[in-house]
Order: structure tokens, then sequence, then C-alpha cells
């Protein structure tokens, strides 16, 4: 059995194609000091990968939680060190302000620090805002200096756990960390479960005027909304089809898209696949759990695999079916697990560690069973 572990901060296209690709072979961007220029080698598969396992947590950056990773392009590499922070005007901070309430001390250095003495990974901490212009101004032109100014966490967001005391981490060293592994498209869970998927936005034709983002002339946001102007969903809305909360409006909700996705080319290829969602079913009757986040599950918007087709209930299901696969040993080919806010690692919603509990618990689930 292998197992690959990337940051649990949002996926990247690749794995569309890594879900079908690894089928055939293998390939893999390996921590320690590989030439970034060399293309990362093939090893043929040979029969021996029966299953796929995809696992996806919430809003991490690799630093905060494996920039200590030994041989790992971390918090050691000379970028981390060198990037200073800067407000609004572009002066350097001296150090890291903080927001109201946080538990880090104004005092901190303008550098990545130990949040372990203030907020350990037993403790939650607040969220810091994840939305599409936003990070697109946090990286400030690949100067990458205002994820502090632009954010409602300030300086929160250059805090790191102690990588030795993520059981994760303590399993990633057994196998592959990919440690130059990021997310496809910039802000937030929504937009980025959908470029797992089908590695394209979704649209919405003729979204209600409230909902669409202005821009100036140069392309700078002046109001923000989950629609770009020219139609395409990029910040966090709801799907027509169920589940969605009860309480949005009919009209702000995103019309069934019919963009090509994986799971249509596993269908078409004959690979059995399935989305396990932790509380899938509760929400689907009607009673969600108040951590299920509906927007965490890009298939529920698409056509294929809207309300009473056969292709939503042969494919969507709840994450207590895929334990019970792989106790079983009738785990499909590849499986896609997305655990609910409670155990997903989400900053402002749960603390670490038990979303880590909850990843080995899965992690086992396979390693002990038949498949």
């Amino acid at each position: 059995m292998r197992f690959r572990f990337v940051s649990p901060y949002f996926p990247v296209a690749a794995l569309t194609a890594a879900v079908i690709g690894a089928l055939a072979c293998t390939t893999a961007t390996t921590h320690g000091g590989a030439n970034p220029s060399e293309a990362p080698a093939a090893a043929t598969n040979g029969g021996q990968i029966k299953h796929l396992v995809v696992i996806y947590l919430e809003n991490r950056s690799f630093d905060n939680l494996y920039g200590e990773f030994p041989g790992a392009d971390g918090l050691d590499s000379p970028a981390a060190r060198a990037v200073k922070q800067v407000d609004a005007d572009g002066t350097p901070y001296t150090t890291l302000p903080q927001a109201n309430g946080s538990p880090f001390p104004v005092t901190l250095p303008n550098a990545p620090f130990d949040m372990t003495p203030y907020a350990p990974p037993t403790a939650a901490t607040r969220d810091l805002v994840h939305r599409y212009y936003q990070e697109q101004m946090q990286i400030d032109g690949d100067r990458m200096d205002k994820f502090v100014s632009v954010s409602d966490a300030k300086g929160q967001v250059l805090g790191h756990y102690r990588t030795a005391d993520l059981p994760v981490a303590q399993e990633a060293e057994q196998y592959t960390l990919c440690d130059r592994f990021f997310h496809s498209a910039f802000g937030g869970s929504f937009f980025n479960h959908f470029w797992l998927v089908a590695a394209a936005p979704p649209v919405f034709p003729n979204a209600p005027a409230g909902g669409v983002a202005q821009l100036d002339s140069a392309g700078h946001m002046i109001h923000d909304g989950f629609v770009t102007p020219d139609g395409y969903v990029i910040n966090t809305a709801f799907t027509v089809n169920a589940p969605h909360p009860a309480n949005v409006p009919q009209e702000i909700l995103v019309p069934s898209q019919t963009i090509p996705n994986i799971g249509d080319r596993m269908t078409e290829g004959g690979v059995s696949w399935a989305w396990y969602s932790e509380g899938w079913d509760d929400a689907l009757a009607g009673h969600p759990d108040s951590s299920f986040q509906f927007h965490h599950q890009p298939f529920a918007y698409f056509a294929k695999y809207a309300d009473g087709t056969a292709a939503k209930k042969e494919h969507l299901k709840d994450e207590k079916e895929f334990l019970a696969a792989a106790a079983a040993g009738t785990l499909p080919t590849v499986s896609f697990v997305k655990p609910m806010d409670g155990h997903n690692e989400h900053a402002g919603e749960v603390d670490i560690m038990s979303g880590e509990i909850h990843v080995m618990q899965l992690v086992n689930a396979v390693r002990n069973g038949p498949n």
C-alpha cells in the first residue's frame, strides 16, 4: 500500500489528471533538494495500484503544518526567510499586528512564528479570509508580502505548528510528501473543489446584479461578489440541487452545471468511483449537522448528478459508506472523502488535532481492510 501526502490547502487541477493517470503510472515531486527544472520521473504502475483515495481537507498552507518537515522546501527556505510582510502603503511591519481577541502577542517579529505556545494544535484559532480577489491582492504581484495586511486574521497568517507534533506529518515520513503542491485557483474552498473535479470554474449566466463583483478599469475590485463580471462563480455559492441551505433565496442558487468533470470521464472509462461526504445523508434528509458545508460538494452542482438521477444515488454517498466499504473490501477504484468542518482542519471551525485524528482513522480504515 502506498500513501501520498500533500498540503491540505486546496487541491490543484493536476489531481484531476492524477485520478485517471495514477491508474496507469505514478509521479511525484518529493521532499528534498530536487532540481525543480527536472521533470519528475514516471514509475510504471504494473497493475499494482488498485484503489486511489483522495482525502480533501481545508485551508492550511504547507508551512502552517509541514514547514518543519525534514528536508522539505519549507520554513528554512531562503524565500521564507527573506519575505517581509508590508502594510497597505508598502511599509514593512516592525512587528506583526494581530486581530482583536487574538491569542498571539503584538511583539512577534515580522517573520514566521511557532503558534504552539499561544494556540496549541488542540485549540481552535480564528478563520482567515480566503476569497478570489483578496488572494490576488495578498500575492501582490508575486511579492507575496500582503498576506497580513489583506487579512482579517492579521499576523496569524504567519503562524505554524510544530510539524513533529502532528500525526499525519508523522505518517508522511514513511511515504511521500509533496512540498511544491499548490491549490488551483485563487480564493476559497468552493472554487477549488470545482477545480479538483472539473479543472474549470462554474458559470452563472445572468446572475443577480447584487452578487456580481465590480472592477475598475485596471481589474481591481471595487465591490466584492461571488460571480465575476463575465459570469464565473468564484466565491461561496450554493447549488440549486439538494442539499443546500434552506434560507438561501432561489434566485442566487447556482444553476446545474454541464461542463465536463472527472466523474464523467471515469464513468466513460469504466472506472468505479464515489464522492463520500461526512454528514451527507443527514443533509439530504433536511437535517444537516451544523458542521456540514453545502459548498464542499462539487458534484452536486452538476446536472449529471442532479436530484432524482441514478448517478447521484450511485456516486454521491455518506462517509460512513466509505468506512463500511473499506472494512468489507468493496472500495471503488477511486474514492473522494470529504470530512465535515469538525474534522477537516478548517481554521476557525475546529482544532487541528481533531482533524488529524480523523484523517488517521480514514487512513487506517483502508490500511486495515482487504483493499
